[in-house]
């Protein structure tokens, strides 16, 4: 079954990633796309692509393109059509070779509930779930809400008390019908300090089956995961092979072919583990499996789909070192993690140190609500997990990095942090341990950096200017004035104050000497009071990146004069990402108490609440359901209890 020619069904890095071993195995590569990814890296990556009139999830138009191609085997990637058994199937009917397990498989494991039957049947230890939300009080509070047919957190929802039951289940329908075509959801035992730890499967068509040991998944929000290692801190010799065997037996019950991970949840008190689900495709974080194996997956996937046996037994696995894969996403983790759009003016990764990076994007890529957020997978390996936790911080503090908010400075605060350090990674990490959601500079730090970001645009507004562009600026004949320079970094100006001298350095405030030692449209060679760096620089429109020694910091810079433009009225509530307003919970002269969801919107596949930020009255509706709306766009007006419609206090407070 020797194949020749692969097309890739997905896009992003993971397209690259799989195009990337099959051309080094002499295979040629066919990609897919469609408009909105018409200039993505992974177009140009592949031998020849196919555009898609309909979408990713077409699976008659990729069967189609393989044909008109002459591809005859199709990889899935993950996500989209990876763990469609009907679109599998369709792949075997067409002749075509299916990169994955069979069909039938897929369909087994692809129903949450009935997997959990054959991992009990198999001897496999599960949690206690219920497919009837009636039956919530068998299981016990709190409790998960989770798809019956999907992962990747989408339709799941932690739910504390009963009250909460029956807005997480509908909700958690909605998000399962919109992801995975299938709105069945169940409901399962939560173990609030656990671990996420799964492992990695591999099986031939010759009835061989190996593990390559396991991944620690644990740092997560909404419950989809940021951060994941292997090995994992918390795993002894005798857990892994206690897992190991648990997943090999789960294997063999199905006739596992190809690569698939048996995840599994772990009590950090009791150290028991329990069964969770069998994604039946390659994963997100396959690199740190590779990393410390040597095994490339995408290689043995495509090797087991031409029938070829592995070669190699349990005792021939061996492992070296950690690594520690880091997920760069489009969203804000002040806003909780909301996904956020716009285009990609800086993206740089630095040369050192030394890590793995999967990106399917590029400066000036534009990041959308169309796909999920991910930007790329940063991976380091090193002879220890601190080791590897310290590079792969560092690798995404040099990334230079601007256009779009990201959770670039909040994973490098992660792997900083202490208790990651000390292995204290259970899934409740974030709310336990509250890392840094964005770069907070010191006084010192930040003056010094807007600093270099006034001194370079200094020189590239001499560089540009239509006369006499060798003389510095605010040159005169007599003394040499004193120039001013606001930038805006968040919610507060930064105020520069230079005076070019005569062996043009600069006096800098009151009296510290700045020395720039050389200046490029994108960078700064520069040293003030006595502190010499050398900085990234990337100017788009009025902001400034500048690329300190914790990352990227982005200035506005202030304009002279003013231009006073329109204010939010008080009691607005905006659209904190562009998305569909699912539901509108409200009516004009409804009162509502803080905290109670207002609106339901849906961006990347995922549901976000929108909450009253006070007790009050709704005066104004501006949407409505199945509404496309911009990020910042007006959704409802409130007027606070206590507050008059002119924002004056009328004396008052109670309900109306």
């Amino acid at each position: 079954m020797t194949f020749t020619t692969l097309l890739v069904a997905n896009r992003g890095e993971i397209a690259r990633r799989v195009i990337r071993t099959a051309h080094s195995m002499g295979i040629r590569c066919v990609a897919v796309f469609v408009e909105g990814d018409a200039t993505a890296p992974f177009v140009s990556d592949a031998d020849q692509s196919v555009r898609l009139p309909t979408g990713y999830l077409d699976g008659a138009a990729v069967i189609d393109a393989a044909r008109s191609t002459g591809a005859e085997a199709i990889h899935p990637g993950y996500g989209f059509l990876s763990e469609n058994p009907t679109f599998a199937a369709e792949v075997t009917a067409a002749g075509l070779i299916w990169v994955g397990p069979p069909a039938a498989v897929i369909a087994e494991m692809g129903d949450k509930p009935a997997a959990k039957h054959v991992a009990a049947a198999a001897g496999v230890p599960t949690l206690h779930s219920v497919e009837d939300p009636r039956d919530a009080a068998d299981v016990g509070y709190p409790l998960l809400v989770k798809a019956s047919a999907g992962g990747g957190g989408k339709g799941m929802r932690l739910v504390a008390s009963p009250a909460e039951l029956d807005d997480a289940v509908a909700s958690a329908r909605r998000e399962a019908a919109g992801g995975f075509g299938d709105d069945r959801v169940f409901l399962e035992r939560y173990v609030a300090a656990s671990r996420h730890v799964e492992i990695q499967i591999l099986g031939d068509s010759h009835g061989s089956l190996v593990h390559l040991g396991e991944r620690e998944c644990s740092i997560q929000r909404r419950h989809q995961k940021l951060i994941e290692e292997s090995p994992s801190p918390a795993v002894d010799d005798a857990m892994r092979s206690a897992m190991g065997e648990a997943a090999l037996h789960l294997g063999r019950a199905l006739g596992y072919q190809s690569a698939g991970t048996v995840e599994f949840l772990v009590d950090d008190a009791t150290r028991e583990f329990f069964f969770l689900e069998v994604n039946t495709r390659l994963q997100v974080e396959h690199p740190v499996t590779e990393e410390v194996t040597g095994i490339d997956l995408v290689r043995e996937q495509l090797r087991i789909a031409a029938g070829e046996p592995l070669g190699y037994e349990q005792n021939d696995i061996t492992f070296s070192g950690h690594a520690i894969e880091a997920r760069l996403c489009a969203e804000d983790p002040e806003a909780g993690f909301l996904p956020a759009t716009g285009t990609l003016v800086a993206f740089a990764p630095a040369d050192a140190p030394a890590v793995r990076w999967e990106s399917g994007i590029k400066q000036g890529s534009v990041v959308t609500v169309a796909f999920d957020p991910l930007l790329a997978k940063v991976v380091a390996h090193a002879p220890t997990r601190t080791e590897a936790a310290m590079r792969l911080a560092l690798a995404l503090e040099r990334l230079h990095l601007g256009g779009v908010t990201t959770n670039r400075d909040f994973l490098a605060a992660t792997l900083r942090h202490q208790h990651f350090i000390d292995g204290a990674t259970t899934t409740d990490f974030i709310e336990r341990c509250q890392p840094a959601r964005t770069l907070v500079l010191g006084e010192a730090e930040l003056a010094w950096t807007a600093t270099a970001a006034a001194l370079w645009l200094q020189g590239e507004n001499r560089s540009n200017a239509p006369v006499l562009a060798e003389l510095p600026s605010g040159w005169r004949n007599a003394r040499l004035p004193a120039q001013a320079m606001s930038l805006r970094h968040g919610d507060h100006n930064v105020d520069v104050t230079y005076r070019a001298q005569r062996d043009r350095s600069f006096t800098i405030g009151h009296g510290a000497r700045a020395y720039v030692h050389r200046r490029s449209p994108w960078d700064i060679d520069i040293e003030i009071a006595g502190r010499r760096s050398t900085v990234r620089v990337t100017r788009a429109a009025d902001l400034l990146y500048i690329q300190s020694a914790r990352g990227t910091v982005e200035f506005e810079i202030v304009p002279r004069f003013e231009v006073l433009g329109s204010r939010s009225p008080a009691g607005g509530l905006i659209a904190p990402m562009p998305g569909t307003v699912v539901e509108v919970r409200v009516a004009v002269g409804e009162h509502v108490t803080a905290g109670t969801t207002l609106v339901v919107m849906e961006a990347m596949k995922m549901e976000h609440h929108i909450s009253a930020p006070a007790d009050g009255v709704v005066t104004e509706v501006f949407v409505g359901a199945d509404q496309q709306v911009d990020n910042g766009a007006a959704l409802l007006m409130i007027e606070p209890d206590g507050i008059g419609p002119d924002g004056s206090s009328d004396g008052g407070g109670s309900p109306r």
